[in-house]
């Protein structure tokens, strides 16, 4: 079954428009009309696996202190939302399994990103993907990436038969990334917008995987990188990236 990527996805939810990687920016992301999002899954001191992006928690939450040091009962304590916005005041930190409810309910397809702290790799994706085997059953809908060569070796070894994507960012760019591609047989390459160059895409493209770029919210840029031919773009704003892309100015 072929992966369906659709030309837009929506970056920890829609978190232009509401508190990232919460259930209120994926419910925001599926009023919007998106048909993915992508979310950030890490694990607690206890292995829940939750929905949340940075090892640290004061960026997004009341909290302070690591996420891997902390339990799901002391993040269920914490509130995530206020520091977007008042609107959104009591939101929480999602567990991985709450996330998915949602997102099955509203119909949406998850680029679900394994973000380990340091030393749990291997853990963070074998923990992420027992949870998703358990419930989720679309595989055309479903891309698990990472930065992490060793958790995407973990999350082919458990589950073969679900697509896998490559995440690079421009500041480390490993010299011999296509071959990493190559050897974990990833379908996608999801690369930083300031590594989208029109080389580094055609490049990507005659290897015959899927070019996906982060994190694009500027409609310009958007039309470019369409029209260099690539697949997907993820952003914060997929309002205004669906009308840059699909309407004629």
């Amino acid at each position: 079954m072929a992966l369906k990527i659709p030309k837009i996805i929506g970056h920890r939810g829609a978190c232009g428009y509401a508190p990232e990687n919460t259930i209120e920016s994926i419910l925001t992301a599926a009023e919007m009309g998106v048909e993915w999002v992508e979310l950030d899954v890490m694990l607690t001191k206890d292995n829940v696996p939750v929905i949340f992006h940075d090892d640290q928690l004061d960026r997004t939450t009341n909290g302070f202190g690591n996420v891997a040091d902390a339990t799901w009962a002391d993040l269920q304590q914490l509130e995530a939302g206020s520091w977007f916005g008042e609107s959104f005041a009591g939101a929480k930190i999602p567990s991985l399994e709450d996330a998915l409810d949602v997102i099955i309910q509203k119909n949406l397809g998850l680029n679900l990103e394994i973000k380990p702290t340091p030393g749990r790799e291997k853990e963070t994706a074998e923990v992420a993907l027992d949870v998703l085997s358990r419930i989720w059953d679309d595989h055309s809908r479903l891309l698990i990436s990472s930065f992490q060569l060793v958790s995407l070796e973990t999350a082919q070894e458990m589950a073969p038969d679900w697509y896998r994507g490559l995440l690079l960012w421009h500041d480390d760019l490993p010299p011999n990334w296509a071959d990493i591609a190559d050897y974990l047989d990833v379908v996608s390459v999801n690369i930083s917008q300031q590594l989208a160059t029109r080389e580094m895409v055609e490049e990507i493209i005659d290897m015959e995987k899927a070019v996906m770029v982060y994190t694009v919210n500027d409609a310009q840029e958007a039309r470019k990188l369409r029209g260099w031919g690539v697949d997907t773009v993820f952003t914060d704003v997929p309002d205004v990236i669906r009308e840059a892309m699909f309407h004629v100015h």
